[in-house]
């Protein structure tokens, strides 16, 4: 299989809704008009994951700040479940840190995702703290992850 990776577009937005809501079902899924939002911001950057012209997978991150040092935070990883244990989620992320190459990257992961807790530690994230009840909706924990500059 083959999958080539570049920017998410307007255009995939309701791709991404309908993936969000397969993947984080009862955690309050992004609809498309979330992702347009993200897509429209200068400091938010997206990237994709097709094959075949379809979109299985998506990645975002944002720029904090106004001045350097940025810090970054990634805001979502999503792998189309037919798609997943295939190195796609691991080249999302690392094309996010490439974008954030000299700073500090921060996120939250639900604490039973052990797969993405485990991909986060392979690119130097490590555990900073525990959020109770940081998923609303499900009411589910989340660690916060830090990666400083290499």
């Amino acid at each position: 299989m083959s999958v080539e990776y570049g920017k998410l577009t307007p255009e995939d937005a309701g791709r991404c809704a309908e993936l969000e809501s397969q993947l984080f079902d009862g955690d309050d899924p992004w609809p498309a008009r979330a992702f347009l939002a993200e897509l429209a911001a200068k400091h938010i950057h997206y990237v994709a994951a097709r094959t075949q012209g379809k979109l299985v997978g998506y990645a975002g991150i944002a720029r904090l700040g106004r001045k350097r040092p940025y810090e970054y935070e990634i805001h979502t990883v999503g792998v189309d479940p037919a798609y997943q244990g295939q190195g796609i989620g691991r080249q999302l992320v690392a094309r996010l840190l490439e974008i954030a190459s000299d700073a500090v990257v921060l996120l939250e992961v639900r604490t039973d995702n052990a797969a993405a807790i485990k991909l986060y530690e392979s690119f130097g994230f490590v555990t900073m703290g525990l959020r109770k009840r940081y998923y609303r909706v499900s009411g589910a924990d989340a660690y916060t992850m830090r990666r400083d500059p290499s």
